[in-house]
């Protein structure tokens, strides 16, 4: 039989949940203009949201152990792993919609969904195969990464360089060998009874209940908690006073945008600024805000960017 749910790991998994929030919120409140935290390119703020992903994973697999260690429970895992693709084909279907060609091509859904159907057959093969696997998995993109790789087609394996920008990319290789991890580590654990013990930690405070909640309920509340969390922002930014801080982060995120491919930190910010006043001149800014999925208006916001680029001294109204 299969152990019975774990509040640790429910605890655990809720956790991950609240630090994944807290990344969320901080990458809106960054993008909207209240604070100048460089959370979409700062190498501190890449680090926790890797940490973040990888205790998704880490946990997926550990999970996967306490259910099939002593059979494929196949009826299960089916249903689980067609919740998780179809949720993470919606993921890439809104992100498309909303962000354009920086949607969600294979993200931590995606990954976990790969991970899990890798990591699966490791449930019943020796300890030292799966430890291996976590290994070879973890090590793969440092000595088979090459240009072969790159592009559309072999953008999940994480071999090679990608072509495009992405708000969530968690290739298999070396993702999936935290899930392979965590699987082994839990077969440590069992060998050793610590999930025995830590049965016995009911977590039933407050802030235990909670979390147990969240991670009970990971899947839901990661596909509700952004558009939540972006929508409570986004409508700040129409109740607050006169400032601009959408403006305001218009330009800085822009601008470091721009950086990567023109490098040159003047030229992108005088071209951003002029962006932006002709999305105001043009009363583009406004509806952009309110719907800011609208392809026509991403359209113009771009044709505007791409007149600032060539010369940023463009006069708004008279780029006609």
């Amino acid at each position: 039989m299969p152990y019975s749910r774990l509040a640790v790991l429910d605890f655990a998994r809720g956790l991950a949940v609240v630090a994944m929030a807290l990344y969320h919120l901080s990458w809106d409140l960054s993008w909207f203009g209240f604070v100048d935290w460089p959370v979409a390119h700062g190498s501190g703020w890449r680090v926790f949201a890797a940490l973040i992903a990888g205790s998704f994973l880490f946990l997926a697999g550990v999970s996967l152990d306490l259910a099939h260690h002593k059979g494929i429970r196949w009826r299960p895992f089916r249903r689980r792993l067609a919740v998780i693709v179809v949720a993470a084909a919606a993921v890439s279907l809104v992100t498309y919609f909303t962000f354009g060609n920086t949607y969600v091509r294979f993200g931590i859904l995606h990954s976990i969904a790969a991970a899990s159907v890798i990591a699966l057959p490791f449930t019943r093969l020796p300890f030292w195969v799966g430890a291996a696997g976590a290994v070879f998995l973890l090590s793969l993109p440092a000595w088979a990464g090459s240009p072969v790789f790159n592009g559309q087609l072999w953008l999940w394996t994480g071999l090679g360089t990608p072509e495009f920008a992405s708000v969530d990319y968690v290739p298999v290789a070396p993702w999936a060998g935290v899930t392979l991890a965590g699987l082994s580590a839990s077969r440590i654990f069992r060998g050793a009874h610590v999930w025995e013990k830590l049965a016995v930690f009911r977590l039933d405070g407050r802030a235990g209940r909670i979390s147990r909640f969240l991670g009970r309920h990971s899947l839901p509340v990661y596909l509700l908690h952004q558009p939540v969390l972006y929508g409570l922002v986004w409508s700040a930014t129409l109740l607050g006073p006169g400032a601009d801080p959408a403006g305001a982060a218009f330009v800085r995120n822009c601008t470091a945008a721009c950086q990567v491919n023109l490098g040159n930190e003047v030229s992108c910010e005088a071209a951003c600024s002029c962006t932006l006043k002709h999305l105001k001149a043009g009363r583009i800014w406004t509806a952009l805000n309110s719907d800011p999925t609208d392809q026509t208006l991403r359209l113009q916001m771009n044709d505007a960017y791409a007149q600032c680029l060539a010369d940023p001294a463009l006069v708004p109204g008279q780029s006609d």
